[in-house]
């Protein structure tokens, strides 16, 4: 296949690679340089969201994206407590913390640790939990004849604390109330 392939690369790898093709018909070379790179992990251009929010019951992904090479081995805490996988927690490969069912307890701060072989890094976020956004009243299957109009209600229940938006949708496509807006008509109820 023309492949030329490296393992345990070291900085004396770096530099400048070509490959040459050649048959009858005469010779084609190609470039490419390999940069080799290693670094301890930092939170600077990535750090953790500050306050993180989570639906009651629901599923939550704190993500934890540090810039090292190597790729750095991950642990989570929660105030003082290591947390390892479970049946509500996970951790991810890619160092995410997942928790699913989330309830009032899960709420508190969670530090992401991050360490490779060049040095470690950690960062903070704090859990907050709302009330999980409920419809209340579904929109109803509705037959109309043609021509005439047709009304569809949808409610819901939602924190206090956070904005709804009601999206509606035709067939799995968003409508567009701005572009269709002869055709569909939003009603706000407060």
């Amino acid at each position: 296949k023309g492949e030329l392939r490296m393992q345990s690369l070291t900085f004396e790898d770096a530099g400048m690679y070509q490959c040459i093709a050649e048959n009858t018909h005469g010779i084609i070379y190609a470039n490419a340089e390999l940069k080799i790179v290693a670094s301890p992990p930092t939170f600077e251009l990535n750090p953790m969201k500050k306050k993180i929010l989570a639906a009651k019951g629901g599923r939550v992904i704190i993500e934890c994206k540090p810039k090292a090479a190597p790729k750095p081995k991950f642990s989570w805490s929660k105030g003082t407590e290591l947390l390892v996988n479970g049946s509500r927690i996970r951790i991810w490969d890619d160092g995410s913390l997942e928790i699913i069912n989330v309830t009032k307890l899960d709420e508190g701060r969670y530090t992401c640790f991050a360490e490779n072989n060049r040095g470690k890094a950690n960062s903070t976020g704090v859990l907050e939990m709302t009330e999980a956004t409920r419809i209340t009243l579904a929109p109803l299957n509705v037959d109309v004849t043609v021509g005439e109009n047709a009304t569809m209600q949808c409610i819901a229940s939602h924190d206090p604390t956070l904005d709804l938006t009601f999206i509606w949708s035709l067939n799995g496509f968003v409508i567009d109330f701005e572009k269709e807006h002869e055709h569909y008509e939003r009603n706000f109820m407060v």
